[in-house]
């Protein structure tokens, strides 16, 4: 009896081992991380809740932590319109010109001149926003911390902007920009157009909110230890004045910061292929410089 009470035993206690590791969760899988060795092309990638806020990221493949540097785009298109796709037509030109870069095209929240929705800052506020995503994934996508950011136009502005007013964390290393507002209330100024835009963009005119025109206009924050710049501008702009650029370019030197300019007989706003190419080649040679 003894012996048979033993086995009895011995099987339930069995068959609870068995009901007890049966119900306990299974180990979930690991998760593999991306091959650093490989491109990886991620496309409307969200950084934020809005439709808009979205990237597309393109990895490089064979890269690396330590050296593998991040060139992101910001469109422009009058802080109303446009697109990240934008980087789609400069992307082959930088990969000529460049070596060992991830490049990333960023959207951001349209402004509504119909019905004043995302009235500015929110363009600024979704760069920031854009860019602490970019750092916080740097490690999962084995990128440096070497980042130039760039942009055309209205994106011009938001890089200088951000560049000079909010980088406190020293995150971008260069800002590149082609013909851009960098002074709103002397921008405001230049067209009707302009006019009615930034009225409506800012919540008035220079005189009735004269905050609002400084604290968007990145010319006000250049200072002594500003990110390296480099900008081009037609002198046949009749988009963004010229203007725009020479008194950035006199800011820029009256507090040593480091630059590269080309003023652009004849070109407007816009150039053309042979034009952006050269271009595109000079700022490298200028990156390379300063880059660490």
């Amino acid at each position: 009896m003894k012996v048979l009470s033993f086995f009895r035993y011995a099987l339930a206690l069995v068959i609870f081992s068995t009901l007890v590791f049966s119900c306990s969760d299974p180990e979930p899988p690991v998760q593999e991380g991306l091959d650093p060795a490989k491109a990886h092309t991620e496309v409307d990638l969200s950084y934020g809740t809005d439709l808009r806020q979205v990237m597309d990221v393109y990895l490089p493949a064979n890269r690396d932590k330590s050296r593998t540097k991040v060139f992101v785009w910001i469109h422009g298109g009058g802080w109303i319109d446009g697109d990240k796709s934008e980087l789609q037509a400069f992307k082959p030109w930088l990969e000529e010109a460049q070596d060992d870069y991830a490049y990333i095209g960023i959207n951001y929240r349209l402004f509504n001149l119909l019905g004043n929705a995302n009235r500015f800052p929110t363009q600024e506020e979704d760069v920031k926003s854009a860019l602490a995503f970019i750092k916080s994934k740097l490690e999962e996508w084995d990128l440096s911390e070497n980042l130039v950011l760039a942009g055309a136009s209205a994106g011009g502005h938001l890089t200088l902007l951000h560049s000079y007013k909010n980088n406190n964390d020293g995150f971008v290393k260069a800002a590149v920009a082609f013909f851009p507002p960098t002074e709103l209330r002397s921008f405001h100024g230049n067209s009707p157009l302009n006019k009615l835009l930034l009225e409506n963009l800012l919540g008035g005119t220079p005189e009735s909110v004269p905050l609002a025109y400084s604290n968007s206009s990145p010319l006000v924050f250049v200072k002594e230890g500003s990110v390296p710049t480099v900008f081009f501008h037609g002198d046949a702009d009749t988009v963004v004045p010229i203007a725009q650029s020479k008194i950035l370019e006199t800011r820029l030197v009256a507090n040593n910061v480091p630059h590269l300019k080309e003023y652009l007989p004849g070109q407007g706003h816009g150039f053309d292929e042979a034009t952006y190419k050269r271009l595109i080649g000079l700022t490298e040679d200028f990156l390379n410089g300063v880059l660490p």
